[in-house]
């Protein structure tokens, strides 16, 4: 007998074009209808290539026509190219008003101390989920060491319109960073205050416009950028990067701690440079401890979002403004940043724009 469950499952099988997902889980399907033998489903894709409505609908139809009692099958489309800058004048939030309306999800990736990743991690999450088919924005927080320029190869200006600064863009990937505005070897010497007017003019001066998610990579520590942030916005959730070694995970817990203070949920922590595969033998070493951080997540409740490997060639793609390259051809890199990912987009239960 066919029911709505029997019609979900089966959907399970047919993958969002050129990912490993499938439509259910990015919650493409908005309404089943089932009348005797006839099938109508509803489908509502952001893509911006117009051939992947076609490619999802005619999958679709296929596996539900092998459904035993089905006669026909009614696939009702809505397709959407993905946002981009508004076309219209865009307006200044006011200093103390709501800001990021047009953003659906906001996460801070986050660490208790420098040199664990932060940003390189940041920078995958941000590529995965445009992968995945959401509009994303990538917004480095990290105001005395901006990494954004580096990892994306962008060293640009942005352009000002309306007063509004306009995000510079990386094949759709928004991106925003203090080093797009200031000479790279110019020294951040700022105090507080500084911090905080900078921090507040990436909220309300950046002309984000409509995105499914914004990934915000702050700096290291439990500061004034933080504590910005946090009272500007309402945060979804925070990502706490840190290695397996005591000595990171110390300060760590310090920042699953401000959050835990600032109500923001906390999604999960990822151990970063986890392990190293030699290329030569094939033979696993934990450089830098091993279980460190899936302990710790153990012990706060929260979960272990992904083990990432050292990977060197990570490295010198990042050095080289090309981090995707290097997380698609490496397959404990990839599976890792996707096993992230989706844990992510379920606890914030975030679906495409209509």
């Amino acid at each position: 007998m066919i029911s709505q469950e029997l019609i979900i499952e089966s959907l399970k099988k047919v993958r969002f074009p050129g990912l490993t997902r499938d439509i259910v889980s990015f919650g493409l399907i908005k309404d089943v209808r089932i009348e005797g033998g006839n099938i109508h489903v509803h489908v509502s894709v952001s893509a911006k290539d117009p051939e992947t409505p076609g490619k999802i609908e005619e999958e679709v139809a296929t596996v539900l026509r092998q459904l035993p009692g089905v006669t026909e099958v009614q696939v009702h489309m809505k397709w959407a190219q993905p946002a981009s800058a508004p076309q219209q004048p865009h307006s200044r939030p006011a200093p103390d008003g709501p800001v990021l309306e047009d953003v659906k999800v906001k996460i801070a990736v986050a660490s208790g101390k420098g040199g664990v990743g932060k940003s390189t991690v940041a920078a995958g999450l941000a590529l995965t989920l445009q992968q995945y088919g959401f509009t994303v924005g990538l917004a480095d927080f990290d105001i005395y060491g901006p990494s954004v320029p580096t990892l994306f190869g962008i060293h640009d200006r942005p352009r000002v319109v309306d007063n509004m600064i306009l995000p510079l863009e990386r094949s759709g990937l928004k991106l925003m960073s203090m080093g797009f505005l200031v000479e790279p070897e110019t020294p951040m010497i700022w105090r507080g205050p500084m911090v905080h007017q900078a921090a507040d003019q990436f909220l309300r001066d950046v002309a984000w416009g409509r995105l499914d998610i914004l990934v915000v990579d702050l700096p290291p520590g439990t500061g004034d950028a933080q504590m910005t942030l946090s009272q500007r916005i309402k945060l979804d959730g925070a990502v706490i990067v840190s290695t397996p070694q005591d000595l990171a995970l110390i300060d760590a817990r310090k920042g699953v701690a401000m959050f835990q203070k600032l109500n923001v949920p906390i999604l999960g922590i990822v151990e970063n440079m986890a392990s190293f595969r030699c290329p030569h033998c094939g033979g696993e070493t934990h450089i830098f401890g091993h279980g460190g951080a899936g302990d710790e997540a153990e012990r706060l409740g929260c979960p272990l979002l992904a083990r990432l490997p050292l990977v060197p060639q990570l490295v010198a793609a990042a050095d080289a403004g090309e981090p995707l390259l290097a997380i698609e051809s490496n397959e404990d890199l990839r599976s890792a940043f996707r096993s992230m990912t989706d844990s992510i987009v379920r606890q914030v239960e975030l679906v495409a724009r209509d």
